[in-house]
């Protein structure tokens, strides 16, 4: 269950993987299964684009701190990350979540704080789009896991398949996936911890599937994309 990973879950992967929507759907589940403070930081400072932090305002009606740009303005985007970033790091009271950018450059990012993370109080989530190019198989997976984990210098601690196709997603989309996350497992003992589903296909899905379903809204997609 969300309530039982580490206190601090970071999420990883590949450039368009949905990280950030999966981040999204976590931090405002984790929201409703916790007490105290719940936050949410966006280290996304590579990709324009779908980035938690365009949900800020959203965030904050739904009780989550929203950590993101030093920079307050919708005017200019700015490759910085706010100090806020380290005081969840520290008060154990924060159950945090963070949005990490795509592949080993947004690794870097989470790479010059590593020292401040415990290895007994973080969980890192390796995000599986196997429809996505360069990561449709175990193989390819496996060397982003090393690259991100290089630059990050932390280790990936759960796999979370994420296999979509936006709004035309199936059940064999999510199968699909479902294989190459299970080989990503067996080759390196890294277990399957969610598989995340649009919430219409929740109950098309066999029950016996390895890891939690997290059911999906499309919070960074508009109705007309």
């Amino acid at each position: 269950m969300i309530k039982d990973d580490k206190r601090i879950r970071l999420f990883i992967g590949h450039y368009g993987s949905g990280k950030s929507e999966v981040s999204i759907n976590y931090v405002t589940t984790l929201r409703k299964q916790v007490e105290g403070e719940v936050a949410l930081a966006d280290l996304d400072v590579v990709n324009v684009y779908f980035r938690t932090r365009e949900k800020k305002d959203l965030m904050k009606e739904l009780g989550i701190t929203p950590i993101d740009s030093s920079i307050e303005t919708t005017t200019l985007d700015v490759p910085a990350v706010s100090a806020e970033i380290m005081r969840p790091l520290h008060d154990k009271s924060v159950n945090y979540v963070i949005d990490v950018g795509g592949d080993n450059v947004g690794g870097r990012v989470v790479g010059r704080f590593a020292k401040q993370f415990e290895q007994d109080d973080y969980d890192m989530f390796y995000v599986v789009n196997a429809n996505r190019e360069k990561t449709q198989t175990a193989k390819e997976v496996l060397g982003y896991i090393d690259a991100i984990e290089a630059s990050s210098k932390l280790k990936v601690t759960g796999l979370v398949n994420n296999t979509h196709m936006l709004r035309e997603t199936t059940v064999e989309d999510l199968l699909k996936g479902q294989e190459v996350a299970r080989e990503v497992s067996k080759i390196r003992n890294i277990p399957i911890k969610y598989v995340c589903c649009l919430e219409s296909l929740v109950d098309k899905l066999p029950t016996d599937l390895e890891g939690d379903i997290l059911p999906i809204k499309l919070y960074l997609r508009e109705d007309w994309m």
